[in-house]
């Protein structure tokens, strides 16, 4: 079929070229508009905290967003006697029209002003939808305390809006996607250089690259209009794109040359390329869809968003690959090798004879030293990947500097919980005010409470709120312990006790974020086994062998934790966090980052298995050996994996440079985990397991032809 596609594209490549011109431009146009329309928020729809929510937003028109948290502290007196404090909080509460306001003055409680009296509290509530990239009106409100002139008083605004505004803001807030995608390109554009060193070679997998971003934009913005897409798939369809893009243009361009320099014309080179490269696209571009498309498995909108988003990223590259490419590389032909820019001695001689030819003899003749030492470096990283905690990252980790971190820090001081940073919202229907505060001094005495208080102005017909204080920061397991028995057991019993039509529900951030990692986590073995075994059959009809891909995805799975190992010793512990992104360990992995790598890089990372394997299954059936088949297959590989892998590192090397945390460790997850699997698995373990496997590679019984479709062979 691809040999018929190649003859195609050859005949009526001006065609083809015209419109993949046509398609670029519209993409251009259709980019910023699909941007425009992307969701910055995500809920849970189901579960018992974000239904609670919803009940606040409905009657209240707030509460979806975090809370700002208004630090007031006067070292020498009672800040709450202090008159102009609530007139700074009056211009706070100014600056957040339809907000729902906290503090003692609103409540007389005393768990809202320290044990001396010289630090007090407010909480607001804006309106307004909670999304990515927060902030909000931080800064505004901050200048409106500011402008109250408190004589004596610091007044800071924190929260976690605010203190993820400070991460962003305290590193310079970052560059755009543009900048990054420009970035990324330009460290293509050089490693590309020393693969080819020709300028149109150079050229090739960037121009592709550029019609699969801006083409993949034109179809999210058609399927917003369809479902709801989650902003971070602009991020991934930029770096993402970039990378893989050029993944695929490089394995064509690599075979077409190869057909040339072996006395191929331009017609015949491009039809052998189009059968054995072309092939080698599709399955990888398969097995990255699979890894995304396993994201609908789970019951939350914005991540099926970004699997159904992220899927086509890799399908328009491929279909780039495939048509626009050869289209080009035909217009071409041996020019492709002219306009040399780098000399040949620094691009390295032929595959038989350089690096890794060389490095592939060592493995067949030595591999079971290759594998132990392959094993040894995998082990040693699989020590940390076994201390991974998915979670929300403590306020005292956050980074930056500003008004939010001496809020965050003159809290501490003064002996109030972090837990204000992010408070429980319990929501009460049916409850009379007497029963309210019954309720609220029973919640605010359970066990890992702080207290509980009902704000004055915080009821609307039948429904009133208590707000809540845990005593340790809302992101800690102990926290979420007192979130499971606030719900499991303190609010049922609290409701029994009221009696009547009373009920209760427990609300806010952090009850939201316990729901959201028990639903992912808990369907994680289901994504897990969807996208083992639907790739398992892709690889063992694409090698016709059951021994091959198992051994895949094995080593996809090993990869996978080494990934989880260097985020969790860079991020989660510490190392070198704070000296290379000024953010110091946070204890945690964001809840949200390991599945996402888990489906970017399961994918993307067998893109050089399918690279190696594919070329060893063709050496092995022109040769019948496998040592040989080992040999030439990695010595023609070696460096094409390695030169993806690269590019693929460096575009989300800079992804990291974003200002959210998140971003940060997804970035960094990514592009360490695919520099590892393209050394350590591909260079090492890959090639050692096959010499020791021998035959037992190219096992597949008639049972499983038939079972998958497949022709006997000759």
């Amino acid at each position: 079929m691809l040999r018929s596609l190649a003859r195609v594209v050859l005949r009526h490549r001006t065609i083809v070229l015209i419109a993949w011109l046509a398609l670029t431009v519209f993409g251009g146009f259709a980019a910023p508009h699909a941007v425009n329309r992307l969701l910055t928020t995500f809920s849970i729809p189901g579960s018992s905290a974000y239904k609670a929510n919803q009940q606040v937003v409905k009657a209240f028109g707030n509460g979806d967003q975090q809370p700002l948290v208004i630090v007031f502290h006067d070292p020498g007196h009672d800040v709450t006697a202090v008159p102009d404090v609530k007139a700074a909080l009056a211009r706070a509460v100014a600056v957040n029209r339809g907000s729902r306001v906290s503090s003692y003055f609103t409540t007389k409680s005393k768990i809202y002003v320290s044990a001396d009296r010289h630090t007090t509290f407010a909480e607001i509530y804006p309106p307004g939808a909670a999304g990515f990239g927060g902030g909000g009106t931080v800064k505004a409100t901050q200048r409106a305390v500011d402008s109250a002139a408190l004589a004596g008083v610091t007044a800071s605004v924190t929260g976690q809006a605010a203190l993820q505004d400070a991460a962003g803001s305290g590193g310079g807030g970052g560059p755009s996607i543009i900048v990054e995608t420009l970035i990324g390109g330009l460290g293509a554009l050089v490693i590309l250089l020393f693969v080819f060193g020709t300028l149109p070679a150079v050229l090739m997998p960037l121009l592709v690259a550029a019609a699969s971003i801006l083409n993949t934009f034109s179809v999210i913005w058609l399927l917003t209009y369809v479902t709801g897409v989650s902003v971070i798939v602009e991020f991934l369809i930029a770096l993402v794109g970039l990378g893989i893009a050029i993944d695929y243009s490089l394995l064509l361009i690599f075979r077409f040359r190869e057909e040339l320099a072996n006395g191929e014309t331009v017609e015949e080179a491009l039809i052998e390329s189009m059968e054995h490269a072309g092939h080698s696209i599709v399955v990888s571009g398969s097995t990255v869809g699979i890894g995304l498309l396993s994201m609908i498995l789970l019951p939350i909108p914005f991540i099926r968003s970004i699997g159904i988003g992220g899927l086509l990223i890799p399908t328009v590259s491929v279909i780039a690959a495939l048509t626009l490419l050869p289209a080009l590389l035909s217009l071409l032909g041996t020019r492709i090798n002219s306009v040399r820019v780098l000399p040949r001695r620094l691009i390295g001689g032929s595959a038989e004879q350089g690096m890794w030819a060389r490095w592939s003899r060592v493995v067949t003749r030595r591999p079971a030293l290759v594998a132990v030492i392959g094993g040894l470096i995998v082990v040693v990283l699989l020590i940390p990947a076994s201390q991974l905690n998915p979670g929300d990252a403590l306020s005292k980790d956050q980074p930056g500097a500003g008004p939010a971190i001496t809020g965050r820090d003159t809290l501490k001081a003064a002996g109030i919980t972090a837990g204000v940073l992010n408070p429980l919202v319990i929501v009460a229907r049916d409850v009379s005010p007497a029963q309210l505060r019954a309720a609220a001094s029973s919640i605010g005495s359970a066990a890992g409470m702080a207290g509980a208080a009902t704000p004055a102005g915080w009821r609307k017909g039948s429904l009133s709120l208590i707000e809540a204080f845990t005593s340790s920061d809302s992101a800690t397991s102990a926290s979420y312990g007192t979130i499971g028995r606030l719900h499991g057991s303190v609010l049922p019993e609290v409701q029994k006790q009221l009696g009547g039509s009373a009920r209760l529900a427990l609300g806010g951030d952090a009850p939201q974020s316990r729901d959201f990692t028990r639903a992912v986590y808990s369907n994680f073995p289901y994504v897990l086994l969807f996208v083992v075994v639907f790739t398992f059959i892709l690889l063992a009809r694409a090698f016709r062998s059951l021994v091959l891909p198992l051994k895949a995805v094995l080593l996809n799975l090993v990869s996978l934790g080494a990934a989880y190992g260097i985020v969790v010793f860079i991020f989660q512990q510490g190392h070198g966090s704070e000296a290379i992104w000024n953010v110091a360990g946070t204890g945690v992995i964001i809840s949200w980052i390991p599945l996402m790598i888990f489906a970017f890089l399961f994918g993307i990372s067998m893109d050089y298995e399918v690279f190696m394997l594919t070329r060893i299954r063709e050496e092995y059936d022109e040769r019948h050996n496998t040592p040989e088949a080992i040999e030439h297959g990695l010595a023609r590989t070696g460096k094409l994996v390695t030169s993806a892998a690269l590019i693929l590192m460096f575009a989300f090397f800079v992804l990291s440079s974003s200002p959210g945390l998140d971003i940060k460790q997804f970035g960094i997850g990514l592009s360490a985990g695919i520099i590892f699997d393209a050394t350590v698995i591909r260079a090492l373990l890959v090639p050692s397991l096959m010499q020791l496997l021998g035959r037992w590679n190219w096992w597949m019984p008639t049972a499983a032809i038939r079972l998958l479709l497949l022709k006997p062979e000759a």
